[in-house]
């Protein structure tokens, strides 16, 4: 007789644990890093591109309909960072190239 199965098996990861909190800079904080704040000024789709190859996806993440905010979520929900989708996508969708070099700077801090 074996033993009831209690949870489901998974992959092996190489994501960064979960950690809860908040974002590690604000959406105002550009400046904080001059490179990112540069090229997300510069050139917004350039940004996009570096962000999405950064995390580890496809840079033409960028150009697809939802694909930032579905970039933000997983990036949020990886880094244990409170929020929701529907936060996620109002701010790509008001705040869009201030966002992506906050998950750009995101990255480069949490490595």
């Amino acid at each position: 007789m074996s033993s009831p199965v209690t949870s489901q098996p998974s992959a092996g990861s190489s994501e960064i644990p979960p950690q809860e909190g908040d974002w590690s800079t604000g959406v105002c904080s550009c400046c904080s890093d001059s490179l990112i704040c540069a090229l997300g000024s510069l050139c917004p789709c350039a940004m996009c591109c570096y962000t999405a190859d950064k995390y580890g996806e496809t840079c033409c993440l960028g150009f697809l309909p939802g694909g930032i905010t579905a970039m933000r979520t997983h990036m949020r929900m990886t880094y244990g960072i409170e929020g929701s989708i529907c936060t996620d996508a109002l701010m790509v969708c008001f705040c869009g190239p201030l966002e992506m070099c906050r998950m750009a700077r995101e990255i480069k801090i949490r490595g």
